[in-house]
């Protein structure tokens, strides 16, 4: 009998020729990744198990990364206009031709008026040179997307906690016992925190979401509260307001590390109503009980009073600000049966978190065996802390009152004595940072015409705001102006209608980068598309040119006058930098690179693209921007990567903390090291630096880690950092609305400012509901990040489309039945704005007065070269063109009155069956964009490989 025939089979392929390890950039996670590349191409991307942040778990999108890179999205050459703007009509130029048109309207801007050039970058994470080169043109106008994503989140920490929740803190993973997440998606951080949630989940730890839908994350939580969207603030003074009823609080950790015991003045009417105390060196001032008199709060041999009504030495009353703390939060309007029915949560339920928090803060608190100092040089044996953690992010962000719903969970947070404890929330270094941040943002020109400060920054008083004599807005996006004062990312949502508007004044150039303004980062997107193309009486564009850099034909390429094709992430230099966006986690800080890992010019035929930061550097060489030239006017840098490594942005402080000094053996701080690149490429991308053991907890008032932080030069001096339950700032603003000090709000800004700028946390119902009628539009609507990709960036990835090319608008199956709605079925969505047409799908995973839908994966026929009938076009659909840029009054942005943070959070819809029961495609829609299609034949990327090893 013959034997059979055996397959051939390789029993020992050969993989890969090389592998590179770089840094992610398929989310905001920045993992470390492993990239395989056989015979010049990626053979597959993985993760690297030695680095920090994600210990070589990668999700889909990191996988994916092959896909993006190989997207027939990519922009090959420089495009100059030669039709109508919006059309997509282009000629390919080279780059020599591109950057000196960029450098001919640039120059002019610069000499005559540096603040026409109006700056904007979205997700690019290289804000440490973006917001450095503005500064160097001088112009005030630049901003990146924080406005329009998390401001509130940030300026809510850091005017709180000096840290904030997103990617600058984390939970006490392997400590904790209770985490409450708030608004948590699963596209930021995601690596890390599913890293995290399955630490907790094998600890037998309770997980608890609150989100209107559940997905992700709450998906595996042990407890969903289907809050209703806006409602937050009040769910979080409701549990306060039952620790406060029951005794359950830290004290002791209030009177230590926050600003509970300070006395805050009494004099209604007067200048100094609502400011604290202070003696004649400015120190805030406390009630001693046991001297019966005043003394420096600051000081460790009192017993200070937290509650009680005090006449100080200069006749003046004052109270402490727990005081005022358990004042405002025992009120019965806080209480879980107030609040419950506008939440959408039981009081009874209410109550149950409440007991459950306190009892694993207090019955269960963990002491962990590591001695350590205290700022004013007490010894402590071991470090006690409150198991009992919190993680928030955009849900709870993008709201018209989200900055106060931010600060309501720090004040939850303080009450338990869980901030920066063991099992608690825990700083990131270079967090935390002093109350407010010393950066104030720059607003005057030197003579050499650079600012004087960086254009964003953290406003201290009223003085610090960018307006003019008249108190009228100095930017065009009215950042730091009487209408958002604290607006410390700027406001990108804001500039395109500002710009249009010519309010304050015109602009000449908006230059933006990554920022897909036309589509979904844009509210009232059909508006914001007939502003950049909207024309005068003399038939010009209100907006007279547009610069726009992205390496993919997105939607915003086609509005361009001028496009600069960038690289994708695999072919250039990036620093994820501690001046910016680093990779720290609680127990070290870190930061890392990107770097080529494939040459762009070798990766299509006639394909010339260059990364952004290095075209930028150019330019600014070009029109000979002071810092980027030498003194003979010859370019100071070659590129980007010798900016990295040359830039010191202060003596020793350079873009990268690790292997500086000329043979690389100091780190945070010395001199450039020309190395230092490869240093990192060696070490697998990234740097790490370890927080000594007895300075990991307690960071705001930890000997050992103030000291630690000031060498490494996250902090200008190693004073302790006293946690802000009430806010002098604030209270500053709201004074100056009420007719004091030397800057005051114009007359039509007071009442606002009054209202809006209270010391303590405060909940409003969101604008949009408040000035609609609820009966005319019942329900809210919120959009999602899906897990599986990330902003728009996802949906032209061949992999990630697999996982859904549309998506539909959710609606739980009551809601369904109470409007006569079927699952499937075609519905117009309403909002005061506009109407969109799309197709409904029951589930069961969200609050029944809610519905939401993915976010971003809907595109616009013809970009990102997807196919003429790709899903994503027809199908696919953006709550965008429901959201309005204004409030319904018309009066301001649609936005937070303190942060002008995009509250693209609040949309309130009605929802009815469609009359046309034949429509299949969603609505609106608009042309198609003549931007390139995909080939339609089947994807078999990897084929190659195994045609040419049977070759």
């Amino acid at each position: 009998m013959r034997a059979p025939v055996e397959p051939a089979i390789d029993l020992s392929p050969r993989t890969a020729d090389e592998v590179r390890t770089t840094t992610c950039y398929m989310c905001a996670c920045r993992c470390g990744i492993k990239v395989w590349l056989r015979d010049g191409q990626i053979r597959y991307i993985q993760g690297n198990p030695e680095h920090p942040v994600n210990r070589g778990v990668l999700c889909a999108k990191g996988s994916a990364g092959i896909m993006q890179h190989y997207s027939p999205a990519r922009l090959d050459k420089p495009l100059l206009r030669v039709g109508e703007r919006g059309s997509g009509e282009f000629r390919e130029i080279e780059w020599d031709e591109a950057l000196d048109i960029a450098s001919s309207w640039l120059a002019p801007i610069r000499a005559r008026n540096p603040d026409e050039l109006a700056f904007f970058t979205g997700r690019d994470q290289s804000q440490a040179l973006t917001g450095w080169w503005a500064q160097q043109f001088g112009t005030v106008n630049y901003a990146a997307h924080g406005g329009f994503c998390s401001v509130n989140m940030a300026a809510g920490g850091l005017y709180t906690l000096g840290g904030s929740f997103w990617e600058f803190g984390e939970p006490d993973w392997e400590h904790t016992r209770y985490l409450m997440m708030w608004g948590v998606a699963e596209d930021h951080d995601s690596n890390p925190i599913k890293l995290g949630l399955g630490q907790l989940k094998g600890r037998g730890a309770k997980i608890v979401a609150v989100n209107p839908v559940r997905s992700g994350y709450g998906a595996i939580a042990d407890e969903w509260i289907g809050i209703r969207p806006g409602t937050d603030g009040l769910f979080a003074f409701a549990l306060a307001h039952e620790l406060l009823k029951a005794d359950r609080i830290d004290l002791d950790y209030l009177v230590r590390y926050t600003n509970a015991h300070w006395l805050v003045v009494r004099n209604p009417g007067g200048p100094d109503d609502g400011l604290f105390a202070r003696n004649g060196d400015g120190d805030a001032l406390c009630w001693d009980r046991q001297a019966g008199t005043e003394a420096n709060a600051n000081d460790i041999g009192v017993s200070p009073a937290v509650v009680g009504e005090f006449v100080l030495a200069d006749g003046r009353r004052a109270v402490p600000v727990f005081h005022l703390v358990a004042e405002r939060y025992l009120d019965p309007q806080y209480s879980p049966d107030a609040v419950s029915e506008r939440c959408g949560i039981p009081a009874d339920t209410i109550r149950r978190i409440a007991r459950e928090l306190a009892e694993a803060a207090f019955d269960h608190a963990i002491e962990l065996p590591i001695a350590w100092t205290d700022a004013w040089g007490r010894e402590h044996a071991t470090m006690r802390g409150r198991p009992v953690a919190m993680h928030a992010m955009r849900g709870i962000s993008a709201h018209s009152n989200g900055f106060h719903t931010c600060r309501a969970l720090h004040l939850l947070q303080l009450l338990l004595g869980a901030v920066d404890t063991p099992g608690s929330f825990r700083y990131q270094p270079p967090f935390p940072k002093p109350i407010p941040p010393p950066n104030r943002p720059g607003k005057r020109r030197q003579d050499n015409g650079v600012l004087d400060a960086a254009p964003l920054g953290f406003v201290h008083s009223p003085e610090d705001l960018v307006v003019d004599a008249n108190g009228q807005p100095r930017r065009i996006d009215h950042a730091f102006s009487w209408e958002y004062p604290l607006s410390a990312h700027g406001m990108m949502h804001t500039v395109i209608r500002n710009a249009w508007a010519g309010d304050p004044y015109k602009i000449d150039t908006l230059m933006m980068f990554m920022a897909n303004m036309s589509w979904n980062s844009a509210m009232n997107t059909a508006q914001t598309m007939q502003w950049l193309t909207d024309k005068d009486e003399a038939g010009e564009y209100r907006i007279p040119r547009i610069i726009y850099a992205d390496a993919y034909a997105s939607e915003m390429v086609a509005y361009a006058d001028l496009v600069l094709p960038d690289t994708t992430y695999l072919e250039r230099f990036d620093a994820i930098s501690l001046l910016d966006r680093p990779i720290s986690d609680a127990d070290g800080a870190a930061d890392a690179i990107r770097h080529p890992v494939l040459d762009a010019a070798e990766q299509s035929p006639g394909r010339d693209v260059r990364g952004f930061q290095s075209v930028l550097i150019d330019l600014g060489a070009r029109i000979g921007l002071p810092g980027l030239v030498n003194e003979d006017g010859s370019a100071k840098y070659r590129d980007y990567a010798d900016y990295i490594t040359r830039h010191e942005r202060a003596p020793g402080v350079g873009l990268l903390a690790g292997w500086r000094g000329a043979d690389g053996e100091l780190e945070a701080k010395g001199p450039p090291n020309p190395d230092q690149l490869q240093r990192y490429i060696d070490n697998g991308g990234f740097w790490r630096s370890e927080v000594p053991e007895d300075a990991r907890y307690f960071k705001m008032a930890n000997r050992g880690y103030l000291d630690w932080a000031q060498r490494m030069g996250f902090l200008g001096h190693a004073e302790p950092i006293v946690l802000q339950l009430y806010s002098e700032t604030l209270q500053k603003f709201r004074l100056a609305a009420q007719g004091h000090g030397p800057s005051q709000p114009p007359d039509q800004h007071r009442e606002r400012v009054a209202t809006y700028f209270d010391p303590l946390p405060i909940w409003f119902e969101p604008f949009e509901g408040a000035q609609t009628s609820r009966d005319a539009f019942p329900l809210s609507a919120v959009t999602q990040r899906p897990m599986f990709m990330y902003h728009a960036w996802g949906s032209q990835n061949a992999w990630l489309r697999q996982i859904a090319a549309r998506n539909w608008m959710y609606m739980h199956p009551e809601t369904g039945a109470r409007y006569g709605i079927g699952d499937e079925d075609w519905i117009d969505v309403t909002s005061h704005n506009g109407t969109i047409t799309v197709q409904a799908k029951f589930a069961a995973n969200v609050q029944p007065d809610t519905v939401w839908t993915w976010n971003a994966i809907g595109k616009r026929r013809g970009a990102w070269r997807l196919g003429k009938d790709a899903p994503e076009g027809r199908q696919g659909f953006l709550l965008n063109h429901l959201i309005s840029d204004i409030t319904p009054r018309g009066d301001y942005a649609n936005a937070d009155p303190v942060t002008g943070q995009a509250a693209w959070f609040d949309l309130r819809v009605r929802i009815t069956k469609a009359a046309d029961t034949g429509v299949s495609t969603s609505e609106p829609q608009f042309a198609p964009l003549e931007l390139g299609q995909a080939d339609d034949k089947p994807l078999r990327y990897g084929a190659q490989f195994r045609r040419n090893r049977s070759e």
